[in-house]
């Protein structure tokens, strides 16, 4: 295989306060061809992006001048690019707060630098164009795989590169029952260590950009999800979104 040159890759944002990892990240991205902007703080973290214009941003949630969730809510407020957070905290609460808030990925530091390469790895492929031409439709929803753009009745909604590989894929195994087990390995690319429920968050998010065709977006009690272009929109259920408190 022929080694990458220096940012043929792309850039990749590093927001870490700790010197040690932003090294050991900053060493790993170079040899897989990427240029790396490393930051150790929470303030200009966003103007990086907006400058840059990163592949990818791999965000620490703990920052000493403030809240890397902070950071990664301002980031999608006017930005798709794939974000993996990282965490010294092991608790379920920080890895579905920043998954809710349109993280693609998260590890749990300590962690090993390869499994994180590879996570990097799979959430750029997933967020690549796949180059398929067709549309796929579902009822008010409608889904350009090559111009990775959905609408909703027409208008056009922001989903994060994973949510959008979700329901993506759920899209062309329509009618079919899908495992969370199975979306895990096709949707992220490799096991979560049956960390299941990382698949019902995006769920959970897709469902709320899909507004009165949530309902489409089918729930397989014991096993995990269908989509299913049979059922009706849902207008109440949308009309309580839109009266549900930010």
């Amino acid at each position: 295989m022929t080694a990458k040159r220096e940012g043929e890759a792309g850039t990749i944002v590093v927001v870490e306060d700790d010197p040690s990892i932003s090294e050991l990240l900053e060493l790993y991205l170079d040899r897989e061809g990427y240029v790396v902007v490393p930051t150790g703080m929470a303030e200009g973290a966003v103007d990086l992006v907006k400058e840059h214009v990163p592949v990818l941003v791999i965000l620490d949630l703990m920052l000493p001048d403030g809240s890397g969730l902070k950071v990664l809510k301002e980031i999608r407020g006017g930005s798709s690019v794939p974000v993996i957070v990282l965490t010294a905290k092991d608790t379920d609460q920080d890895k579905i707060l920043g998954l809710e808030l349109g993280a693609d990925d998260y590890m749990t530091k300590p962690f090993n630098p390869g499994e994180l390469m590879a996570r990097v790895r799979a959430v750029l492929r997933r967020a690549a164009p796949s180059g398929e031409p067709s549309v796929q439709a579902l009822g008010g929803v409608e889904l350009l795989p090559e111009e990775r753009v959905v609408r909703v009745d027409g208008a056009r909604v922001d989903l994060t590169p994973r949510e959008f590989d979700l329901l993506h894929y759920l899209l062309v195994n329509r009618g079919i029952a899908l495992s969370r087990e199975r979306l895990l390995e096709e949707v992220w690319g490799y096991t979560f260590y049956g960390d299941a429920r990382t698949v019902d968050v995006h769920i959970r998010q897709v469902r709320k950009k899909l507004g009165r065709w949530a309902v489409a977006i089918q729930t397989v009690w014991g096993l995990g999800y269908r989509a299913d272009s049979a059922v009706e929109p849902d207008d109440a259920a949308e009309s309580s979104a839109e009266t549900e408190s930010p």
